[in-house]
């Protein structure tokens, strides 16, 4: 599951897609996106394999507008958003979104959107949350179920949730850190995501310096 998690996770995320018009589903969100994705990994693969911040940039540019980082902030606070700060949503808000991005952003390099098959969708009415339900080929050919949940707020549809082979990235992160902010405290969890996101930043800069410095010395 971990193994699947890391490469998909990013993916997922990225696949989230506003609609562009009012009667489209979420559904066609979803495929607009994974057709977005696709051109863009066949024209920038090999450049974006090489360029930590390029590849960075290309992600944010995908997801920060489609991926409803206040809603999925609060899903997985939970209970300690409610009593947080307008200054700790903030915080937690661009942290964890930042962590996420640092964390699994090499994996999508990895990933054949090829292997995406959209299923019927089953969802409408009115609800402020749906479900978008896909299958992924994997190498040996069988099919995993990756599930999209997207909330509608402000008239755009907008991811907040996947589960891959039932299991919730925001139940995970919720169980994870509620039990980190018990025995430390909110201020605590947002302090290390912040110094978590802000090495993986470093790091890529000390990386594309390095391969400056080499390609220089081959000259």
């Amino acid at each position: 599951m971990q193994r699947l998690l890391i490469p998909m996770f990013i993916t997922c995320l990225a696949l989230a897609a506003p609609a562009r018009a009012a009667d489209a589903s979420p559904a066609d969100v979803i495929q607009e996106a994974v057709d977005l994705l696709t051109v863009g990994l066949e024209e920038r693969r090999d450049e974006l394999a090489a360029d930590k911040d390029a590849l960075y940039a290309f992600i944010d540019g995908i997801l920060l507008p489609r991926f409803d980082r206040e809603f999925a902030a609060g899903a997985v606070l939970g209970r300690h958003w409610r009593t947080a700060s307008d200054e700790q949503k903030e915080r937690f808000i661009a942290a964890f979104y930042n962590t996420l991005l640092h964390r699994y952003a090499e994996g999508i390099l990895e990933f054949d959107t090829d292997r995406v098959e959209i299923l019927p969708y089953k969802g409408g009415g009115k609800k402020r949350t749906t479900e978008v339900k896909t299958r992924v080929r994997l190498d040996d050919g069988s099919k995993v179920p990756v599930h999209y949940t997207l909330v509608n707020r402000k008239d755009q549809w907008r991811m907040f949730d996947v589960k891959i082979e039932g299991v919730s990235y925001v139940v995970n992160y919720r169980k994870e850190l509620d039990s980190e902010i018990k025995s430390t405290s909110l201020d605590a969890v947002i302090e290390r995501l912040e110094r978590e996101s802000s090495m993986a930043a470093d790091a890529s800069t000390t990386a594309d310096v390095d391969a400056d410095a080499a390609a220089d010395a081959d000259e």
